[in-house]
């Protein structure tokens, strides 16, 4: 520590420069997402919570993929819960728009995955490698519309999910400017997966 009206010694003068430069190196290194702060919306729509056990989000999850007019978007972790793939099965072929974007380890390692037999009925997959974990588990319902839709929480699509474990999911509708947020991040996403095989 400095006496008061003593000049910094040569080491107090290079720690302080070099505290200055890693600072600065730091901050020049982050992504930009790390310097831009999250949005703040305001609340509009309706909210609908449901946990497991105890609620059945499968059947929640479906019903919201089955009103679907034009397009569902999907990230997801891990995929084994029949229903849920059943529905966008389904809205594959009635003509919505459904693409799926998957963890690539969790699509490979786990034997019970559904992604596969989604691809065989013509649902596009795409893989996400380009992370530790793809662990978004998120659907896009309908943006840019008066019935735009957002699924997301806890839960994974699967069947552990449902029947296992202790989860949680919102259904929002009504909040487009939430709804636009997701779409663009899950737009990001699509920009760098690769198809499933």
């Amino acid at each position: 520590m400095m006496s008061p009206g003593r000049s910094p010694s040569v080491k107090q003068y290079m720690a302080g420069c070099l505290a200055v430069l890693l600072t600065t190196s730091v901050a020049a290194f982050e992504p930009p997402s790390y310097r831009k702060p999250p949005p703040v919306l305001s609340a509009s729509g309706t909210v609908q919570v449901a946990f497991t056990p105890g609620q059945d989000v499968g059947k929640l999850i479906a019903d919201a993929i089955d009103g679907a007019r034009t397009q569902v978007l999907v990230q997801a972790f891990s995929f084994t819960h029949r229903r849920i793939a059943d529905a966008l099965i389904a809205a594959r072929h009635r003509g919505v728009d459904v693409k799926v974007i998957a963890d690539r380890e969790q699509t490979e390692k786990i034997p019970t995955s559904l992604i596969a037999r989604m691809v065989s009925q013509g649902v596009p997959v795409f893989m996400d490698s380009n992370h530790s974990s793809a662990h978004n588990k998120v659907m896009v319902i309908d943006a840019g519309s008066a019935q735009a839709t957002l699924i997301t929480g806890s839960f994974n699509f699967t069947h552990a999910a449902q029947h296992k474990n202790a989860e949680n999911v919102l259904v929002m509708r009504g909040n487009s400017a939430l709804v636009d947020l997701y779409l663009e991040n899950w737009l990001d996403h699509f920009n760098h997966a690769r198809p499933y095989r």
